[in-house]
């Protein structure tokens, strides 16, 4: 506007000088003051055009950068639409190993998450929980009884009473039968699998601990810790047909349906294997570096055993040889193992990190950490459906520790009333 405002004065003037020199005053000033109102609606012409030329340019540009926008947010959701929605797992950062918070839904790298947590309260510890995939009834020991819920409802479908000091459940489908280890009362208990109801009890060694059914030879065998011995029972007659010693105090054990059981010695760090049908030992091996194993597993398929070690690693063992072929690093405070023969999967639960360790079977001698899936503190038993790939496991809330006495030299802390609960991973 101030250039049209400068064109306008030297106008004037050039005009002024051109019009003295050939008019008359009267003339010259009769012409200027036509030429200058000529000129003056001239710069005003001029200066509504220069307006509507700036504004014009500024709405031009306003309407280009909106039509970029609207260009680019249809980029943008085309990408999106063509996109798969990526979860928090995808993350590096999470990729990476950083463990979520414990109940948190977002799946990691193995894609295990929290789905449900079941409370069921009331009073007793625990020990190791056996699930029934025919049925999907998750069988748990709580100390003087053996209680059975249905997991799909969140239901208990009753209980196994008066099984003192109660460890373990093997079953024994075929013959609709399942029996409970009960360590303080050194006996079995044989129930029916359909109506739950007792059906008798038969005697075992001193406190026995984990308890399994071989398929091969039809019969249950309990592993007596305090005796140091195994007891086999017949598992359609529920007679006791020989008691086989072993090395040391037996824990968790596996039958590879071709007549042989392999038992964990945990005060020996071995590994000592049972013919199911003569009912002897027929090799003991070391698993060094392993040291106390508890949990055991098998991929009956590539002859692997799995061992829950209590110095943080998993033992891999050649179930043919008793070679150990590999050691991945796992939690702490380990006390169950499973195998997922479908999805390659050695898991273990430790109680006292409160992970479930997942490990990829790579090949049947190379193993890697997939991931440690955040549980819940004391979460150390587990029990797995391999038709699902779900997980549980079971845990409560812990108060302070008693102080030791005379006649309690390792009190254990004290539970939270009614803090009981199971947990359901899955992907």
């Amino acid at each position: 506007m101030s250039v049209s405002r400068n064109r306008l004065n030297n106008a004037e003037l050039a005009l002024n000088g051109r019009m003295a020199n050939k008019l008359t005053r009267p003339q010259a000033r009769n012409s200027m003051v036509a030429n200058l109102s000529e000129r003056k609606n001239t710069g005003e012409n001029e200066m509504k055009m220069l307006r509507v030329s700036f504004f014009g340019s500024i709405a031009a540009i306003i309407c280009a950068v909106a039509l970029l926008a609207v260009s680019a947010e249809v980029a943008v959701t085309k990408v999106r639409a063509a996109t798969p929605l990526r979860s928090v797992a995808d993350s590096p950062i999470v990729a990476a190993g950083r463990a979520v918070p414990s109940g948190s839904k977002a799946p990691g790298p193995s894609g295990y998450h929290l789905l449900k947590k079941i409370p069921l309260g009331g009073e007793g510890f625990w020990d190791y929980i056996t699930f029934d995939p025919a049925t999907r009834r998750l069988y748990i020991s709580r100390g003087t009884r053996v209680v059975v819920l249905e997991v799909d409802s969140g239901k208990t479908a009753g209980e196994i009473p008066n099984t003192d000091g109660v460890h373990g459940i093997a079953l024994a489908p075929e013959f609709n039968r399942g029996f409970t280890s009960n360590g303080r009362a050194g006996t079995v208990t044989i129930f029916d699998l359909k109506t739950l109801n007792v059906i008798g009890n038969v005697q075992a060694g001193t406190n026995p601990d984990a308890i399994i059914y071989d398929p091969s030879s039809k019969r249950v065998f309990a592993m007596n810790g305090r005796s140091k011995n195994v007891t086999a029972i017949e598992a359609a007659t529920g007679k006791v047909v020989g008691t086989i010693p072993v090395d040391g105090k037996p824990e968790f054990a596996v039958a590879d349906g071709a007549g042989h059981v392999y038992v964990n010695i945990e005060d020996k760090s071995e590994e000592q294997v049972i013919d199911s049908q003569n009912l002897k030992v027929t090799a003991t091996w070391p698993l060094k570096p392993c040291q106390e194993p508890s949990g055991l597993a098998m991929d009956i398929v590539h002859r692997r055993l799995f061992a829950g070690c209590d110095n943080k690693m998993m033992a891999v063992i050649d179930a043919d040889s008793g070679k150990v072929v590999a050691t991945p690093e796992i939690g702490e405070g380990v006390d169950a193992n499973a195998f997922d023969a479908e999805l390659g999967y050695a898991y273990a639960s430790n109680g006292e990190s409160g992970t479930l360790t997942v490990v990829h079977e790579d090949s049947p001698d190379m193993y890697s950490v997939v991931e440690n899936v955040p549980t819940q503190a004391h979460a150390r038993t587990m029990a797995l459906d391999p038709k699902t790939h779900q997980v549980f496991l079971v845990t409560a809330d812990f108060g302070a520790t008693p102080a030791a006495t005379p006649d309690n030299a390792h009190p254990r802390p004290t539970m939270v009333k009614d803090s009981f609960v199971v947990l359901i991973f899955g992907k």
